[in-house]
């Protein structure tokens, strides 16, 4: 009888051990989160939180996958173009011929093997997809909403931090955030970058995949539909070029062809969905107030700030929102 006590006893005894040491651990962890285990778990969404399709505690893609998404998203499609996929079919070559109704484009072959003698052909980029990562994309947009939001920590805590067309950061830090890791660009929303900074080119006809060879070399274009800059800084070495494939499958599977073609906006959050896991939105829609301007002006547009008879931006508003709806993105709005 008293061995069996004693042994009652010590057995209560290491229990009693593990659980105070289990709090105690716990405890000391909530109040130092720079302990290894808490930072690694939380921040980096360790492996035990994660769903086996990425190291996030949610991925972008499921194991068990809503139908709706699971119809449209297709990793097959790469966003970025490069020698081996610049084979376009005749159906979206003449679509994206159609974009800006370019007259007498170059050989699209020919203007293809000049640029990638100028820029990297990396078709790797981005495919490390497994699970072991956990990339995080800010999507940062223009509108005015992101005035006073002090998102600028947020955003610049994430792994991938695209800005698109001319927005600027300095003077702004503390709502948009300093660091931009892609910049999205066409040849007449160009502006100069850091050299850390990569370029992703959006190509609407054969003549900007021209113009970004000219505006990186030569420096001998100097117009498309109306002038643009003939020379940008940029570093060469880290220039992306949207792939017009891509962009069809973008306007033809999300947007089921409303619109003439997809936003810049809408373009930059396809990308950010296809090469990261977790994908966070700021700067989208109109201010508080209902207002539609850029966040550095107080400019007001009114209804054709969105609708510019070339983009559908209410239906382009509502896929947005549905896939903050089923979990596939965050959406923060400023207020």
């Amino acid at each position: 009888m008293y061995l069996s006590m004693q042994k009652n006893f010590r057995a209560f005894t290491v229990l009693a051990f593990i659980v105070t040491f289990t709090m105690f651990l716990f405890g000391f962890t909530l109040r130092d989160p720079s302990l290894y285990f808490f930072k690694y778990a939380i921040r980096k969404s360790d492996i035990f939180f994660s769903n086996g399709q990425c190291g996030c505690q949610q991925c972008m893609t499921e194991l068990e996958d809503d139908p709706w998404f699971t119809e449209r998203f297709n990793l097959s499609v790469h966003p970025l173009l490069s020698r081996r996929n610049s084979l376009l079919t005749n159906d979206t070559y003449r679509w994206w011929q159609r974009l800006q109704d370019h007259k007498d484009p170059a050989n699209f072959s020919e203007v293809v093997e000049k640029l990638f003698q100028v820029i990297p052909d990396n078709d790797n980029l981005y495919k490390d997809a497994g699970p072991e990562r956990c990339r995080t994309c800010a999507v940062v947009g223009n509108s005015g909403n992101l005035k006073g939001s002090r998102y600028g920590p947020l955003i610049d805590s994430s792994d991938v931090i695209i800005r698109m067309n001319m927005a600027p950061t300095s003077g702004f830090e503390e709502d948009v955030g300093s660091r931009t890791t892609h910049h999205v660009m066409y040849p007449e929303s160009a502006v100069d970058l850091e050299n850390t900074t990569i370029l992703l080119l959006i190509p609407f006809k054969t003549l900007d995949l021209q113009w970004i060879t000219s505006a990186l070399t030569t420096g001998s274009i100097k117009e498309t539909y109306i002038p643009v800059r003939s020379r940008i800084k940029a570093n060469k070495n880290r220039v992306l070029i949207y792939n017009p494939a891509f962009f069809k499958y973008v306007y033809d599977t999300w947007l089921e062809n409303h619109g003439r073609y997809p936003s810049t906006g809408f373009l930059s959050l396809l990308f950010a969905m296809h090469i990261c896991d977790k994908v966070s939105v700021y700067g989208f829609g109109a201010d508080r107030y209902g207002n539609w301007h850029h966040y550095w002006d107080n400019n007001y547009h009114g209804g054709e700030f969105r609708k510019t008879g070339v983009h559908d931006g209410d239906h382009e508003n509502n896929v947005t929102l549905l896939l903050a709806d089923k979990h596939k993105i965050d959406i923060f709005r400023g207020f």
